[in-house]
């Protein structure tokens, strides 16, 4: 369902020197799938997941997503494309402050182009446990519960993928079980890939498939 094959990717420095970030020879994650890719912070998990969303242009290889190769088409192909078969959850949520709830979940539907419907929002929203808080704004919902918004808001389109980038990293421990617990079952119910990044052990260590990303990215990790 995805496939990366030889994905390059480099920034420059102030200097005009290049500093290689992504040298991925193959990356697969099947239809349904829960797939994370462990790393340290600054290894360049984040810029992976720009790619495979189409957010960042990589400088050579192929990153294809139900046989599309993301990378051919032109900008505004990719954030149509994107917005109908990737979901993204960020790890500072990026809710917009002056919307409800339900309001930032329907915008979501906006991005394709389709008539919002409310009682698909509402029906993500009561999955995820926010049923009773629709009409509530981020500024007094918790954390947790703006997390679970995003949540929502990813999948609200129905994608073939949700990525998440480090989707407990802004989030109390006490709180960060139920948002793991959460993306591994509303993927299942949804019949949605799931490729999550991260750093800690205690949450990798629960998913069938982790991938180390220092042995699958051949740009070697500064000690």
């Amino acid at each position: 369902m995805l496939l990366l094959e030889n994905v390059k990717k480099a920034y420059y420095e102030p200097s005009g020197a290049r500093l290689p970030i992504l040298d991925i020879p193959c990356l697969e994650v099947a239809a349904t799938d829960q797939v994370v890719i462990r790393g340290q912070s600054g290894c360049g998990k984040t810029t992976l997941l720009h790619a495979i969303a189409g957010l960042t242009p990589i400088d050579a290889g192929s990153i294809q997503l139900r046989g599309v190769n993301i990378g051919r088409l032109p900008e505004a192909g990719r954030d149509r494309f994107r917005a109908r078969h990737i979901g993204y959850v960020f790890q500072t949520f990026n809710l917009l402050a002056g919307f409800t709830a339900l309001e930032n979940v329907l915008l979501g539907m906006t991005f394709i182009g389709q008539k919002k419907d409310p009682s698909r929002a509402q029906d993500l929203l009561a999955q995820v446990g926010l049923g009773h808080r629709l009409n509530h704004k981020p500024a007094a919902l918790s954390v947790g519960e703006q997390q679970r918004v995003a949540v929502a808001r990813a999948l609200v389109n129905k994608p073939d993928l949700l990525l998440a980038d480090e989707p407990t990293a802004n989030i109390d421990p006490a709180h960060q079980q139920q948002v793991i617990d959460l993306l591994r079952k509303v993927c299942l119910q949804e019949n949605v890939a799931l490729l999550l990044v991260t750093h800690a052990d205690v949450i990798s260590s629960q998913f069938p498939r982790v991938i180390d990303f220092a042995t699958m990215n051949q740009v070697p990790i500064p000690s």
